[in-house]
């Protein structure tokens, strides 16, 4: 199979990925709210598959140098499918937060095989447009996923069942390619927490300021999920309005992702990525003034273009700093980057109830300009680097 056909495997895998989780999310919250669960609880849940991502990352880096790319694609992809059709069996809140962790453990198993043989495959000059591509689809799944939600009216285990089910069809797809392996002539690795620890500190040593957009996209993501809503209510927007502002900063990523990731090839992740953080703060701070909905749509949509393809680049920027033999090491440290920021991100922009409404801009703007800064210093570091090692 050519390396093409498997590029667009590995591309709606991911999509079919993004959708399980773009429709797990607002589904049981939902029917969380609606079984009379907290709101407190309801929102630690959501949690699960962050948690899940984080458990497995020390463990699966050495496995992928020892059984190659697609094994690790499938058990990753066949745990997501039994979970998904597993939630109808018992509605039970501990059986369910267990079952998200498994979503967790396998989606990550997925995205960072998929990820790191993409980036592998591909050459430096397109390999910003390919990740973009890469980041794209799932974007688009995830944008899809929560139509999927309407379908609870018809029958509530409808949903899962049906997302299950996508997530059969595309494991079903990666039968088709043939295995791969990291690097032609690299080691095989016995498997080793403590060797997996050593190349995490190898990775982060050498790519540290890759790993600042993806850690800024999870408190972001989850920021503009959990609090904004709530923040939209208070300000006297209705929720159909607050779905199409969130919706307007999915329509601007997902137009202008590849663009981006194109541009990131011609003049270096290490000069756009402050440029975006920087012009992004901005623009929240601005957003803090808006009072006429058009208007949030509006920055929202300018939003999305800016910041929404943080992860995606940062990936591209890790891979660029990262040697083949250390790709999957580095790739395992992104997710856990997103991991932790998409945890921390609902407390971060959640001091609504003490400073006000408008606090959360303030917060974003501020987290922000730390990540333009600290962007602008490492790009500074790794170009003083280069200098010194010709």
């Amino acid at each position: 199979m050519g390396s093409k056909s498997k590029f667009w495997i590995l591309t709606m895998v991911v999509a079919i990925s993004g959708l399980s989780q773009g429709v797990l999310l607002p589904l049981i919250a939902i029917i969380l709210e609606e079984k009379g669960v907290s709101a407190g609880i309801n929102g630690f849940h959501a949690t699960g598959i962050y948690l899940g991502v984080l458990l497995i990352s020390p463990f699966i880096e050495a496995p992928l140098h020892k059984y190659g790319y697609k094994p690790i694609i499938l058990v990753g992809g066949g745990l997501v499918a039994a979970a998904m059709l597993a939630f109808p069996i018992w509605f039970n809140l501990y059986f369910w937060f267990i079952l998200r962790l498994f979503i967790g453990v396998g989606d990550h198993m997925l995205h960072f095989s998929s990820q790191t043989w993409i980036g592998a495959m591909s050459v430096p000059s397109k390999r910003g447009r390919n990740m973009a591509i890469y980041g794209l689809f799932f974007s688009l799944g995830f944008a899809i996923g929560p139509q999927l939600v309407n379908l609870a009216e018809v029958n509530v285990n409808l949903p899962f069942f049906l997302s299950g089910l996508l997530v059969l069809i595309a494991w079903g797809l990666v039968w088709l390619l043939r295995n791969e392996f990291v690097g032609e002539k690299a080691v095989i690795r016995k498997i080793s927490f403590w060797g997996s620890m050593k190349r995490f500190s190898e990775v982060f040593k050498l790519a540290w300021v890759a790993m600042i957009p993806p850690f800024l996209y999870g408190i972001l993501e989850t920021g503009l999920n959990a609090t904004f809503p709530v923040v939209g209510l208070r300000n006297g927007l209705d929720t159909m309005i607050i779905a199409v502002i969130i919706s307007s900063f999915s329509v601007g990523t997902i137009l202008f992702q590849v663009p981006i990731g194109i541009v990131s090839d011609k003049f270096g992740r290490g000069k756009i990525l402050p440029f975006l953080t920087g012009m992004g703060a901005i623009v929240f701070v601005l957003t803090a003034f808006v009072t006429v909905p058009v208007l949030y749509v509006i920055f929202f949509f300018v939003l999305g273009i800016l910041l929404g393809s943080l992860y995606s680049l940062g990936l591209s920027y890790m891979t660029d700093l990262t040697p083949l033999e250390l790709l999957p090491a580095g790739n395992i440290l992104v997710g856990m980057c997103f991991s932790l920021g998409s945890i921390i991100g609902p407390s971060a922009t959640g001091m609504i109830g003490i400073f006000g409404n408008q606090i959360f801009y303030f917060v974003v703007a501020g987290i922000l300009v730390i990540g333009c800064l600290l962007l602008a210093f490492g790009e500074k570091k790794m170009k003083s680097m280069k200098e010194i090692k010709i």
